[in-house]
């Protein structure tokens, strides 16, 4: 009897041709401004961090999408204020015509059009990379791109709010590269004392200053072999960022109080929660380290962009949950769509830990909605009280200060960060009748540094003098 032959099935990723486009603007503040794209997914709004940055106080911080996809160019209003028009009609999703459209967003209007030229975009059929979840085109796109990435040695710069998942996929391009076998540490530039990073990156030797009794290796060498995974890149101060773009260039590094210099063989990845080209264009991050950082730029999209992906990650903490307490947790059809119209500022990490503890409180094996309307109903009072754009006196008592204790120290304390610097620019822009370069000269920052900020907390100043 002859033995069964074994098959392998290449899954290959799926194509979707993409025709490049242009969005110019025809009118309002920014008029004149004209960008061309090929990729799949555009957001246009305020937010420093949309592809297509509109300078514009009626529009929202990610007004709108443009997403490519098999049947056209798909344009989707993102729960804007004050509505998306297309040729005077008001749309929440639809398809815009090949032949070009005028877009109206607040006071700016924009003008759509096709252009010839067409670039492929590759979306993997799987719907996990690692212990990254998600069935969405947005996830599908990283995922074929981290299975091209993964087995090189090339520097990845990855970008997103707080709680993407940055760690995760970091750790996911560690373990499907050669180097798995080898160590993968983590460098948080955002907690560790200013004046011990430099020793805690690079290491030093004995008596290289007070209290250093013994030498120590820094990340570098204990990285040896494998990845070194910088988070919070955006926090490394000025003083050492040349430091660091020495190590990345020349792949050594120097101990605090050694002369001798140690080859250094990582692969580096990067990841921060800002925009690292506004920081650069704002004189906050040297422009020869980010690109020597953005080889390749990498964002990872918040959860509210991808709300589609919502229940298959809830199966997933569900899952988990009932192996981890012998007991299974079911969700209504009801509760699963009160949980995809939820923003989650705090992304896939506030869901998870959401969903855990709706589990723990249930007392029947379902997920009451009562928890959620719960947890809804004071991030919507959050919205409204503490996150309105206009300046007043009125929200600006460091008693409106909360701190969410379900959520991890980290997501905890960005939130209550946050939530100070609206505090502390709506008073001192009230105290400057609006006045931005005024306030920027009083608190010791530069203008453009100020104006980033506003568009970051989505503050409009309520009287303009400039």
């Amino acid at each position: 009897m002859q033995s069964e032959k074994t098959r392998t099935i290449a899954v290959h990723p799926e194509r979707i041709v993409v025709t490049k486009y242009s969005l110019e603007v025809l009118r309002g503040p920014c008029r004149g401004l004209e960008k061309t794209f090929g990729r799949r997914l555009v957001q246009v709004g305020s937010a420093p961090e949309c592809p297509l940055v509109i300078d514009d106080p009626t529009i929202s911080r990610t007004h709108f999408s443009l997403e490519v996809d098999h049947l056209g160019h798909r344009l989707r209003d993102l729960d804007s204020k004050n509505g998306t028009f297309v040729e005077g009609c008001r749309i929440q999703d639809a398809y815009l015509p090949k032949t070009g459209a005028r877009i109206a967003i607040g006071n700016t209007e924009l003008m759509f059009r096709t252009l010839g030229e067409t670039v492929e975009v590759q979306l993997s059929r799987e719907s996990k990379f690692g212990e990254i979840i998600g069935r969405s085109a947005a996830m599908r796109e990283i995922f074929a791109l981290l299975t091209r990435l993964s087995p090189t040695d090339v520097t990845i710069l990855l970008e997103g709010e707080s709680g993407t998942g940055k760690e995760l996929v970091a750790e996911a391009i560690h373990s499907h590269s050669p180097r798995a076998n080898n160590p993968f540490v983590i460098f948080d530039c955002s907690a560790v004392a200013e004046n011990l990073i430099e020793s805690e990156l690079f290491g030093h030797v004995k008596g290289a200053f007070t209290g250093a009794s013994a030498s120590r290796e820094g990340a570098f060498i204990a990285a040896t072999g494998g990845t070194l995974f910088l988070d919070e890149i955006s926090e490394l101060g000025p003083d050492l960022q040349p430091r660091l773009l020495r190590a990345l260039e020349k792949r050594e590094i120097k101990p605090v109080g050694s002369n001798r210099h140690i080859q250094a063989d990582v692969r580096i990845v990067a990841a921060t929660n800002r925009n690292l080209e506004v920081e650069v264009r704002n004189g906050n991050f040297r422009e020869d380290l980010y690109y020597r950082l953005a080889v390749v730029p990498l964002r990872l999209p918040p959860l509210k962009e991808r709300a589609e992906d919502i229940p298959l990650l809830v199966s997933h903490f569900l899952k988990s949950f009932g192996h981890e307490h012998g007991r299974e947790v079911r969700i209504s059809f009801e509760t699963m769509a009160k949980l995809q119209q939820h923003s989650w500022p705090g992304n896939v990490r506030e869901l998870k830990n959401f969903v855990e503890r709706a589990a723990v409180l249930s007392d029947d094996g379902h997920i009451s909605t009562r928890y959620i309307d719960e947890r809804f109903t004071g991030a919507l009072e959050r919205r409204t009280t503490g996150h309105s754009s206009a300046v007043s006196a009125d929200d600006t008592s460091v008693g409106t200060l909360t701190v969410d204790l379900e959520l991890p120290f980290k997501d905890a304390k960005a939130r209550l960060t946050e939530e100070f610097e609206r505090l502390y620019w709506r008073r001192h822009l009230e105290a400057a009748a609006g006045n931005i370069s005024l306030a920027a000269r009083r608190t010791g920052i530069h203008r453009k540094s100020l104006e980033y900020l506003l568009r970051k907390l989505d503050i409009t100043p309520a009287k303009k003098i400039e």
